[in-house]
């Protein structure tokens, strides 16, 4: 496929790719994934994609939420902490991505998503055995902390797989079931690309057709997928989350 590709037939392509991807983000994140190399296939530079499908993206945020708000209500003082963390990494990862040289930070995405994956899938083991430790305990939460910036430095600079680098910090910091997990996973992975997204409109680089039309698609796709999990085990939750990760982080290796 090429930039010529007509409008009213790119546009459809944005749309179905954009539900597609909500979905995905309402299940285990990775919805980037799809619309990233989507706009690359029709035409679109790197960068300009990479920030498009940042913005596009956001909406399917909002949709997961309103399936979770229930859940993540009564986390208002967490979140509110976490949010400090989220936006200075979102700006650091702008920084990296727009002003400095991107080869040697991409070189080690594939690590980050995959040792994410690892963590995550380990993180009932890694739980029990820090069971010891209240969640206050200042070493797990200066651990969150941190790993919520190195996330939302890593969803600034290419925000593909935010979601699972996101849970894995979470699931091994915070004694909370999958689904509550999942529903603060979505509110930071909404700040964190919002906070990214103003740098990028006040940056330009965005292909408005595109960003309009995969952002009608998210937030429909996040409200189903996130419809969808609710009716799902952990278990298979956990399994889709880390099945989810693999693949990415094999096809990051791949695209190296």
């Amino acid at each position: 496929m090429s930039a010529a590709i007509a409008l009213w037939w790119r546009l459809p392509i944005f749309l179905i790719v954009g539900v597609a991807a909500g979905i995905s983000n309402g299940l285990a994140g990775g919805g980037t994934f799809l619309t990233f190399p989507t706009m690359i296939g029709l035409g679109l530079p790197a960068l300009e994609a990479n920030v498009s499908s940042t913005v596009g993206v956001i909406p399917s945020y909002l949709g997961v939420l309103r399936g979770f708000r229930h859940r993540i209500e009564s986390h208002a003082d967490l979140i509110k902490t976490l949010v400090i963390p989220s936006v200075l990494g979102s700006f650091a990862g702008c920084a990296l991505l727009l002003l400095g040289s991107p080869a040697t930070f991409r070189a080690v995405v594939p690590y980050l998503i995959g040792i994410a994956t690892l963590v995550f899938a380990a993180s009932p083991w890694i739980t029990k055995r820090l069971a010891h430790l209240d969640h206050h305990h200042g070493v797990r939460r200066r651990g969150l902390l941190f790993g919520i910036f190195v996330a939302a430095t890593y969803g600034g600079y290419f925000g593909a797989g935010v979601g699972i680098v996101l849970l894995a910090v979470l699931a091994v910091s915070l004694p909370f079931d999958i689904h509550e997990l999942q529903g603060l996973r979505s509110v930071l992975a909404l700040v964190i690309t919002t906070s990214a997204s103003i740098v990028f409109l006040i940056r330009g680089h965005l292909a408005w057709d595109a960003v309009g039309a995969t952002a009608a698609g998210t937030l429909l796709g996040g409200w189903l997928g996130a419809m969808l999990m609710r009716r799902l085990s952990p278990l298979v939750v956990r399994t889709l989350v880390v099945t989810t990760g693999l693949a990415t982080t094999v096809r990051l290796f791949l695209a190296n």
